[in-house]
C-alpha cells in the first residue's frame, strides 16, 4: 500500500527526455529504466536522515556519478514527499557552474534514485579539516565562488537552507559546486516551475538547515529571506579561516544562545577586511547583509575583501591546490580476513537497497592476527589501556582505540569510554559505572555503517537506525574515522 501511494504521487508519465510532465514543462533529466546493479557502488559520500550518497559508475558507460539513494518508507512515513520531489524539480531546473548537476533519476520498490554530478575533489570541509585552516587567499576563492552560485540561486527565486562547508563540493580541479538542495525554499516570485505536490513548508518559517549555520531570525521564527544563505555564508567565511565554526558549543541548545547573542569571537589572525565582511554577513537584521540589501550582490562583491576577484573570469580561474586525503592505516589490506574481487574503494553492498541482490564474498574467514591488532594499536595513538576496560571484550578480542569523549545528544552531552575493537565492533561504556550504554557490531553488514567527520574533535557514526554524534577533546574525529573505514575495508 506504501509503495503504491508514493509511486502515485512520484509518478513521471513517460520515460523520454523532452516528454511533457504538465502542460508547461518537460524535464531535462529524464526518468529512466536502470536498476540498482547497473552501477558498481563505491565510497558513501554522506548519509542523511532518509538518504545516502554513494560514488557509482555505470558498468556500461563507464560514467561516475553521485548516486542519491532515498528510502521510500521513510520517505512516506515522514511526509518528506513534497521535499523530494520539490528537490528533483528545482535541480532539473537550474542551470549554473557552480551547482551539481542532476543527469537522471530512477526507483524500485524500495528507494529513490537521483543520478548527480560525481565531484572527486570531496566536500569544502574535508579540506578545512585536512588542512586545519584555510589561507586568506584560498578562502577568498572559495568564498567568492559560493557567492556567484548564490547569486544565481536568489536570482531564480529560491533560499537554500543549508549553506555549510559539508554541502559545498569540489570538482577534480577544484572549483565549487553547491549541492544538497533538500531544504530548498522558492519565494513567491521564484522562477522555478513547481508542479503540484511538489511544494516546501507553507509556515512563515520552520526549523530546516544545521544548527551552527542556522541564522537568528530563524530561530525566532520570522519569515525566510535570501539573507538566512547570506548569514551561512559568513558562518561559512569564517569556518575557513579558522578551522572551526564561529558559534560552535558543547550542545544545539548552547549553539542557539550564542546565534541569538550574536557571540562571536574574532581570532587575531583574521585580517581587518575578512573581518569586517564576516560581521556585516552575521548582522543580526538580514536585510542589512551583503547581497540582501537594495543594491543586491553589487554591495558583496564589491567589499574590499574580494577587491582582487575578477568575478568574469571567476570559474576560468585557477582554484587553491587540493589537500590529499590521508594515507590509510598501512598494512590493512594486506592482513584481509576477506577478499570481495572488487577494488579497494568499493564499500557499499547493494544488497539492502532497493531491488539488489546480495554480491557474494569468496573469504576465508578467520580473525585478527596479534601481529595485525598491535600494528594497527599503535597507529591508533590509543589513550593508555586500563585494564577495567578488557572486561567489556570477547575472548580473544583486541582493543585497536580508546578514548574517553562526550556523547552529544540535543541538549546534552555525557562522557562515554569509546572502545573500538578488532571483532569489529564499537563499545560505548558508562565509565562511573562501567555499564555499557551501547555497541555497534558490523562485521556482517559493515555497509551499513559510515562515519562522518563534522570537526577536527566530533564525528558521528551513521547505522540505518540511528546516529550517534561523539567528541574527541584530543581532535582525533580523522583518526577514529580512517580506524574505523579501515577495518571496514579488511
Amino acid at each position: 500500500m506504501m509503495e503504491q501511494e508514493l509511486n502515485s504521487k512520484l509518478r513521471i508519465q513517460n520515460n523520454a527526455p523532452n516528454a511533457q510532465r504538465s502542460k508547461s514543462f518537460a524535464f531535462r533529466a529524464p526518468q529512466v529504466n536502470f536498476t540498482i546493479q547497473d552501477f558498481e557502488l563505491g565510497k558513501i559520500y554522506g548519509v542523511g536522515s532518509y538518504s545516502k550518497v554513494v560514488r557509482a559508475k555505470k558498468k556500461d558507460t563507464g560514467n561516475v556519478y553521485a548516486l542519491k539513494i532515498m528510502d521510500k518508507k521513510f520517505i512516506t512515513k515522514e511526509n518528506k514527499t513534497a521535499y523530494v520531489k520539490l528537490e528533483r524539480i528545482v535541480l532539473d531546473q537550474l542551470d549554473h557552474p557552480g551547482i551539481v548537476r542532476l543527469f537522471f533519476t530512477f526507483q524500485d520498490t524500495f528507494s529513490l534514485y537521483m543520478g548527480l554530478e560525481s565531484c572527486e575533489g570531496g566536500e569544502l570541509f574535508e579540506q578545512i579539516t585536512r588542512k586545519g585552516r584555510l589561507s586568506e587567499e584560498e578562502a577568498r576563492f572559495y568564498a567568492a565562488e559560493v557567492a556567484d552560485a548564490l547569486e544565481y540561486i536568489h536570482s531564480m527565486g529560491l533560499i537554500h537552507r543549508d549553506i555549510k562547508p559539508e554541502n559545498l563540493l569540489l570538482t577534480a580541479d577544484g572549483h565549487i559546486k553547491v549541492a544538497d538542495f533538500g531544504s530548498v525554499k522558492p519565494m513567491q516570485d521564484s522562477r522555478i516551475t513547481v508542479l503540484p505536490n511538489a511544494a516546501s513548508d507553507d509556515k512563515a518559517c520552520t526549523f530546516v538547515g544545521t544548527a551552527a549555520y542556522v541564522p537568528p531570525e530563524v530561530l525566532n521564527s520570522s519569515p525566510a529571506t535570501f539573507g538566512n544563505d547570506l548569514w551561512a555564508l559568513g558562518c561559512t567565511l569564517y569556518q575557513m579561516l579558522s578551522g572551526t565554526s564561529p558559534f560552535k558549543d558543547a550542545s544545539e541548545w548552547l549553539i542557539f544562545q550564542r546565534i541569538v547573542a550574536r557571540d562571536i569571537r574574532f581570532p587575531n589572525h583574521f585580517s581587518d577586511e575578512a573581518r569586517d565582511l564576516i560581521d556585516r554577513l552575521l548582522d543580526i537584521d538580514p536585510s542589512r547583509r551583503p547581497g540582501a540589501g537594495p543594491d543586491g550582490y553589487a554591495s558583496l562583491k564589491n567589499h574590499p575583501f574580494f577587491r582582487e576577484v575578477d568575478w568574469d573570469s571567476l570559474r576560468s580561474q585557477t582554484p587553491p591546490c587540493l589537500a590529499a586525503e590521508p594515507k590509510a592505516i598501512p598494512n590493512l589490506q594486506a592482513h584481509s580476513t576477506r577478499s570481495s574481487g572488487e577494488d579497494h574503494d568499493s564499500s557499499l553492498n547493494p544488497s539492502h537497497i532497493g531491488d539488489g541482490s546480495a554480491r557474494t564474498n569468496d573469504g576465508n574467514g578467520g580473525a585478527t592476527s596479534s601481529s595485525e591488532a598491535g600494528s594497527i594499536t599503535r597507529l591508533a595513538s590509543i589513550d593508555s589501556f586500563d585494564s577495567k576496560w578488557k572486561q567489556f571484550l570477547e575472548p580473544g578480542e583486541s582493543v585497536l582505540m580508546i578514548s574517553m569523549v562526550k556523547k552529544i545528544q540535543k541538549l546534552t552531552s555525557k562522557k562515554v569510554q569509546l572502545i573500538l575493537t578488532n571483532k569489529p565492533k564499537l563499545i560505548y561504556v558508562d565509565p562511573s559505572k562501567l555499564v555499557v550504554k551501547g555497541n555497534i557490531i558490523w562485521s556482517d553488514n559493515s555497509n551499513d555503517l559510515s562515519i562522518q567527520v563534522t570537526s577536527p574533535s566530533q564525528f558521528k557514526v551513521c547505522t540505518p537506525k540511528k546516529v550517534l554524534s561523539f567528541e574527541d577533546a584530543k581532535q582525533r574525529a580523522m583518526q577514529w574515522k580512517k580506524a574505523i573505514e579501515a577495518l571496514q575495508n579488511r
